[in-house]
C-alpha cells in the first residue's frame, strides 16, 4: 500500500489542485552537501530540498525542511530494509505505477515530469518515492506473514460474527512465461523480447500448450505455479490476475528478468478453514492497521540504527 501524507498516495487531484499555484521551489543556496549519515548511507541537502518540495505541492504546514528531513531519513531505512529482505522492485513497476499517477491527475506523463520540475521536486525524486512505498509495502506483507497469522480460535470468533458462514475465495491455477533478457543487453534486445512475448502471449488458449509453443524458443522458461487463493496473489500481479479469463493470459510486463505474462489456467471458488483464515487475515490490513505497522516497524529500525547529523 502506498501512501502520501499518511494516505492512499494516488489521491487524484493532488497536482492538479497544486498546478495552479506551483512555483519552483526556493530551496537554500547553497551547495549540496551531507545532513545526515544512516547506516554509512548518506543523506544530502539536495534531497533534503526535494523532499521539502514535495511536501510544499502537497500544500503541507509546518517547518517542510524539518519534516523532509525526517521523510528522508526513514525512506532510507526502508530501502536498507528492502535490501536485507532481497526485495527489489523493477524500474518497469514504477514507471507504469508514474504513468497512473499521473492519468489519475488528468495528465500525461510528459505533463506530470514538468509540473514536477517546475515545483522543485523532479520525476527522479518521486519515482524513488514511489520505489519506497511499494517495496515497504512488501515489506509489511512479510512480517504480516510471519507474525500476524489468526489462530484457530480467532478464526472461529470472525466465523461466529457472520453468522458462522465460512467465507470463499477464488483459487486460480497459475502458469508464468519468462523471455530472459540479460541484464547487460536490455537496451538492444528489450524491444524484439517484448514482441516475442506478444506474440505467445495472444496464442495463449490453455496452460496444456504453452511448453510447445516455447519449444525452439531461445532463453524462455516455463514455470507451473500451482494454486493460489485470491489474498495470496503477489501484489504486482494481483490486478491484472483478477481481470483476466481462465484459458487466457495478462498483458506482457517488462521485470528485472525480462518480459513475462502469467497465464490464468483454471479458477474455482473455495471455502474452507485456510480460505477463512486468510480472508479475515486480509480484512483486518486495512490503511490504519498498516499506519500503525508502519509506526511500529520504523520505531524498531530507527532504535537499531546509527543515525548522525553532519
Amino acid at each position: 500500500m502506498m501512501l502520501v501524507n499518511c494516505r492512499r498516495w494516488a489521491c487524484t487531484g493532488l497536482f492538479a489542485l497544486a498546478m495552479a499555484a506551483a512555483m519552483p521551489f526556493a530551496g537554500p543556496a547553497d551547495a549540496t552537501e551531507i545532513r545526515y549519515v544512516v547506516n554509512n548511507v548518506p543523506v544530502t541537502s539536495y534531497d533534503i530540498d526535494r523532499r521539502a518540495a514535495f511536501l510544499k505541492l502537497q500544500r503541507q504546514g509546518g517547518n517542510l525542511r524539518e519534516k523532509a528531513a525526517e521523510e528522508m531519513i526513514e525512506q532510507t531505512l526502508k530501502f536498507q530494509e528492502m535490501k536485507r529482505l532481497n526485495i527489489n522492485i523493477p524500474v518497469e513497476m514504477v514507471n507504469q505505477a508514474y504513468q497512473r499517477f499521473a492519468g489519475s491527475n488528468k495528465l500525461t506523463a510528459s505533463q506530470l515530469d514538468q509540473v514536477l520540475a517546475q515545483a522543485g521536486v523532479t520525476s527522479d525524486h518521486f519515482k524513488e518515492f514511489i520505489r519506497s512505498q511499494i517495496g515497504w509495502s512488501r515489506v509489511l506483507q512479510s512480517r504480516n506473514s510471519a507474525q500476524n497469522k489468526l489462530s484457530e480460535q480467532d478464526v472461529v470468533a470472525k466465523m461466529l460474527q457472520q453468522g458462522g458462514q465460512k467465507p470463499s475465495a477464488t483459487e486460480y491455477m497459475l502458469q508464468q512465461v519468462i523471455f530472459v533478457v540479460p541484464s547487460g543487453e536490455r537496451s538492444a534486445l528489450m524491444g524484439k523480447r517484448k514482441r516475442e512475448a506478444q506474440a505467445m502471449r495472444d496464442r495463449f488458449r490453455s496452460c496444456e500448450t504453452t511448453r510447445d509453443f516455447a519449444r525452439g524458443l531461445i532463453d524462455v522458461t516455463v514455470r507451473d505455479l500451482g494454486r493460489f487463493l485470491e489474498p495470496q496473489l503477489p501484489a504486482d500481479w494481483k490486478d491484472m490476475i483478477k481481470g483476466t479469463s481462465p484459458g487466457s493470459a495478462t498483458k506482457i510486463r517488462e521485470t528485472d528478468r525480462g518480459v513475462e505474462f502469467v497465464g490464468v489456467c483454471s479458477t474455482r471458488e473455495v471455502s474452507d478453514d485456510r480460505v477463512a483464515q486468510m480472508v479475515f487475515q486480509n480484512e483486518e490490513q486495512g490503511d490504519e492497521a498498516t499506519e500503525a505497522a508502519t509506526r511500529e516497524y520504523m520505531a524498531e529500525l530507527r532504535k537499531n540504527a546509527r543515525i548522525s547529523r553532519r
